[in-house]
């Protein structure tokens, strides 16, 4: 429980980071105004600071009941997932492509795994390593979860394109005013439904291999 909070943590400070003027510039967030909105963006930056600082500390104060040791490698998987080899790397790329016309499908694909897919991967993974889980499993699962948060990324490029503000709860049109490379934008609605479906099928495939 204590990887769970913590997890959730991290992803609340990722929310309220990217909805910040400097990086996405969202309103809305789950039907109501944004934490910047509210509390300004002084607050909102500070806030996320404190939850990514609180969840480690949380997991190496909370976690009972196993070796000390063992905490070890579930901080590193979570603070790679987030850091230069994860959620940073994708927000760097993400904002590096803004208005840019010549994105490769590889180039989105890694932004994406990387901006989303890895915190997805790090919940799974944390899972299987405080669960006692082979270093097969474990891989096996990092695979799975890493398709399913590609999947996620998809699925909310074609809803922030096809779905208001109202029925998200949340600003959307925000990519297409910021001239970010989405996979509508590649690849158009009906090719990204298609890629989407492919990506899904290749999640569950990974999901019975396991």
């Amino acid at each position: 429980m204590p990887s769970a909070c913590a997890l959730e943590m991290i992803h609340t400070m990722s929310l309220i980071h990217d909805d910040l003027p400097c990086m996405d510039d969202g309103d809305l967030r789950r039907g109501k105004p944004t934490n910047h909105k509210v509390y300004g963006e002084a607050v909102a930056v500070l806030a996320g600071d404190a939850l990514l600082a609180l969840a480690f500390e949380h997991i190496a104060a909370e976690t009972k009941g196993v070796n000390p040791s063992q905490i070890v490698r579930p901080i590193r998987e979570l603070g790679r997932s987030i850091g230069a080899e994860g959620i940073v790397a994708g927000q760097v790329a993400d904002i590096c492509s803004e208005g840019m016309s010549n994105i490769s499908l590889k180039e989105l694909e890694f932004i994406h795994l990387h901006k989303t897919a890895c915190l997805l991967e790090a919940s799974v993974v944390l899972g299987a390593i405080m669960g006692g889980g082979a270093n097969e499993e474990i891989e096996k699962l990092r695979s799975f979860a890493r398709s399913t948060g590609l999947l996620f990324q998809v699925i909310d490029d074609i809803l922030d394109v096809t779905k208001s503000s109202l029925e998200l709860g949340k600003t959307t049109g925000k990519d297409v005013l910021a001239h970010k490379v989405t996979y509508p934008k590649l690849l158009g609605v009906e090719k990204s439904r298609e890629f989407a479906t492919c990506v899904e099928v290749g999640s569950i495939r990974k999901c019975f291999h396991l």
